[in-house]
């Protein structure tokens, strides 16, 4: 199955792909608690079968516009770093023997066609297409073998980072975290529909292919992220796990290649969809905000 949270005059709606369109599923199904994705993750398998209920109904067209994030309340979102070997060489670390993570908040989420806002205060603002993981009943010490019946299901996102305030310090957080910077959706697409061990992803820019890979790429498989992170953390329904980015980011470029407004950058991957974003300038930003990276010698507090 495939769902979608959509922007109606109620509000964000989850919504299950039907047969000529997309079907509200707390009105299908009478459930109000079915408005939301986190509540279908959370639902378990009697929620699921009220969705392929709901999915035999016809539905109604949608918008891009009306695509909000297939996951607009995450609990968290748990990112893997320099997870291709081909992204780690590029930015010229060594591949890595133990996963690099970092966690990304709810407020950086926006729609799979939202506008990408570059931050008023990076100057060095970057892509990163990623396929996403959305916890479904979760767990702790989740062995691999058992993954993939902890996972709802799959969507395509992009981890915008601005690349000065992930390097300034040894923390990732701040060039991670700006507003408005990670689109994921359009759908989230059921663990049952694809395998994705080994999937197409490409990311282009303004057309030109900038990224193409294959997930069977990865370090740290799906698989074995579930894994990892379950380990130290109870992985619960609704919660993001971003898989890491292939080879071709902007910065390891010769020269270096930076998103600026007016650019369209677009994360595909196969089997689960397309995102695309147009970039644009973040509004009411203060010019003299004294933590700027490239800008101010911060050292001396």
């Amino acid at each position: 199955m495939r769902f979608a949270t959509v922007r109606t005059p109620r509000g964000l709606r989850l919504h299950v792909k039907g047969t000529g369109g997309y079907v509200d599923l707390a009105d299908a199904s009478g459930d109000a608690s079915l408005s939301d994705i986190n509540a279908l993750a959370a639902g378990g398998e009697s929620a699921l079968g009220a969705a392929r209920a709901a999915s035999a109904q016809g539905g109604v067209a949608l918008a891009r516009e009306d695509f909000a994030p297939v996951t607009p309340n995450p609990n968290r979102v748990l990112c893997l770093g320099v997870n291709y070997a081909e992204h780690a060489i590029e930015g010229g670390r060594e591949v890595p023997k133990w996963p690099e993570s970092f966690v990304r908040g709810a407020g950086s989420v926006i729609g799979a066609y939202d506008d990408l806002v570059k931050p008023a205060l990076s100057e060095r603002f970057d892509y990163e297409g990623e396929l996403a993981v959305v916890i479904g009943k979760g767990g702790r010490y989740i062995a691999a073998e058992d993954a993939f019946d902890a996972i709802l299901g799959y969507a395509v996102m992009n981890d915008g980072s601005a690349r000065e305030w992930q390097r300034k310090a040894t923390q990732w957080t701040p060039g991670k975290n700006f507003e408005g910077t990670m689109p994921i959706g359009p759908e989230l697409v059921t663990v049952d529909e694809v395998d994705v061990t080994d999937l197409a992803i490409r990311t282009t820019l303004n057309g030109e292919v900038m990224q193409d890979a294959r997930t069977s790429m990865m370090i740290v498989t799906v698989a074995k992220a579930v894994e990892y992170f379950s380990g130290f953390t109870t992985l619960r329904p609704g919660d993001v796990i971003a898989t890491g980015t292939p080879g071709g980011v902007g910065f390891a470029r010769t020269p270096p290649v930076w998103l600026t407004p007016g650019d369209t950058i677009e994360v595909f991957i196969e089997g689960v969809g397309t995102i695309s974003n147009t970039v644009v300038a973040e509004e009411g930003a203060p010019a003299d905000w004294p933590w700027q990276p490239l800008q101010v010698d911060t050292t001396n507090f």
